[in-house]
């Protein structure tokens, strides 16, 4: 298959490209100056001039503060250009794979979130994400929309990196522990996300590493397995104010990967490890 992967320069675009080459797709990558995604005839001129049989869509609009400050730019970004994308890949006949986020539910309650669970974006960010999503079930029959959350890879920044970047000056950290979700580690993500669009077997989906924590509990983690001694101390989200208001609950149910015959990825505390490795290579 012939697939055109957008924002191959982040965390997750760079580690689909590896995937889909191992697995011998002929995969184009695009960066924001091939696909400027607030140039919308750019866009469109990129997809019809290669011709994908497949779009995986990771560029995105991530800056959730900024974003309360520059709304029309993100919902540009992350709803008019993906609306774009849409209607560019229906008009050439190919799939869609866009990328999602926890951040299109309220992040309220304990309850794992079926992927058709009422939404309601606290923020932003997620109300220009879920902008995207209504872009993609509006236009296409043929789509993934896959909601992710907690991301980390070796290409970009991350909570993981951040943390390990304190234990260097700091022996204690303050990390909220009222946010709960689950951290998603982006070679097991991509391996998964190669596995859809290589299907038809097209929906919404939820995609996270197994398990579930706060941050506390996560940066917790990252130290004993990193063997740093670093006290971590929780505290509630107040103690941190944000211009974007962050959901409490990122609890994100896959049984829908169950029910198509996805694989689920490993746990987060295997995904760590692993990523921890492929740090220190």
């Amino acid at each position: 298959m012939k697939i055109l992967v957008t924002g191959i320069t982040g965390q997750l675009g760079h580690d689909v490209m590896e995937e889909l080459a191992a697995r011998g797709h002929e995969a184009v990558g695009a960066t924001r100056r091939e696909m400027p995604l607030t140039d919308f005839p750019a866009l469109r001129a990129q997809i019809e001039a290669v011709r994908p049989d497949a779009v995986i869509h990771c560029a995105a609009y991530t800056a959730v503060d900024r974003a309360e400050a520059e709304k029309e730019t993100c919902m540009i970004v992350n709803g008019g250009a993906t609306r774009e994308i849409a209607a560019a890949c229906r008009d050439i006949g190919a799939k869609l794979l866009y990328l999602s986020t926890d951040y299109v539910f309220p992040g309220t309650g304990e309850d794992f979130y079926e992927p058709d669970d009422a939404k309601g974006p606290q923020n932003a960010y997620g109300l220009s994400k879920l902008a995207g999503e209504e872009a993609v079930e509006e236009l296409l029959t043929r789509y993934f929309i896959v909601r992710i959350s907690w991301v980390f890879g070796v290409n970009g920044k991350n909570f993981i990196k951040t943390m390990l970047c304190l234990a260097e000056t700091h022996d204690t950290l303050t990390v909220v522990d009222d946010q709960i979700g689950s951290p998603t580690y982006t070679r097991d993500l991509a391996r998964l996300l190669v596995d859809m669009v290589e299907s038809e077997r097209y929906g919404i989906y939820h995609a996270t590493n197994e398990g579930v924590c706060s941050w506390a509990d996560f940066a917790k983690e990252i130290f004993r397995q990193a063997g740093r001694a670093v006290t971590v101390t929780p505290v509630p989200s107040t103690a941190y104010p944000t211009p974007a208001k962050r959901p409490k609950n990122s609890r994100l149910s896959k049984r829908c990967l169950d029910a198509a015959g996805f694989s689920r990825l490993p746990a987060w505390q295997d995904a760590l490890a692993r990523y921890l490795r492929e740090l220190a290579e």
